[in-house]
């Protein structure tokens, strides 16, 4: 397992991997650190930091304190502390977070929310329903 410099994260911090070869399906609560460098389908929540590493795909909401996203996303973020999108990144779906970085090259197609004078969204705001339909 390689960890680019950069990702905010070091091997020590990750509690969670879902290596490059495997596949996950369903509603995942992580209530630490995880990395993804292979395929989830369903929600992330509750997580402290989630990075999607450049092979990761998630089809799914994430709802974490941190997401950092080299590969794709294509479902809802709510990243209570902050999103980074890397130039590799691609997001397709709604985020809500208070501070956004996306780099140049990197692929965000939604809308953003970056007020803070709404409630905090949970993990339980998430299950079965998307921003949009919130709005």
């Amino acid at each position: 397992m390689v960890f680019k410099k950069g990702e905010g994260l070091d091997s020590a911090e990750i509690e969670t991997i879902v290596g490059p070869e495997a596949y996950f399906q369903g509603a995942m609560t992580v209530r630490g650190s995880i990395r993804i460098d292979g395929r989830v389908e369903g929600d992330i929540l509750e997580a402290q930091t989630v990075v999607v590493g450049a092979t990761g795909r998630v089809r799914g909401n994430v709802c974490a304190e941190a997401v950092v996203v080299g590969g794709q996303v294509n479902g809802d973020i709510v990243a209570s502390a902050g999103l980074e999108i890397k130039a590799s990144g691609r997001v397709t779906g709604n985020i809500r977070a208070p501070r956004l970085m996306i780099d140049d090259g990197a692929v965000f197609d939604g809308a953003c929310s970056m007020s803070s004078d709404k409630k905090p969204l949970t993990a339980s705001d998430l299950v079965g329903e998307t921003l949009s339909e919130r709005a």
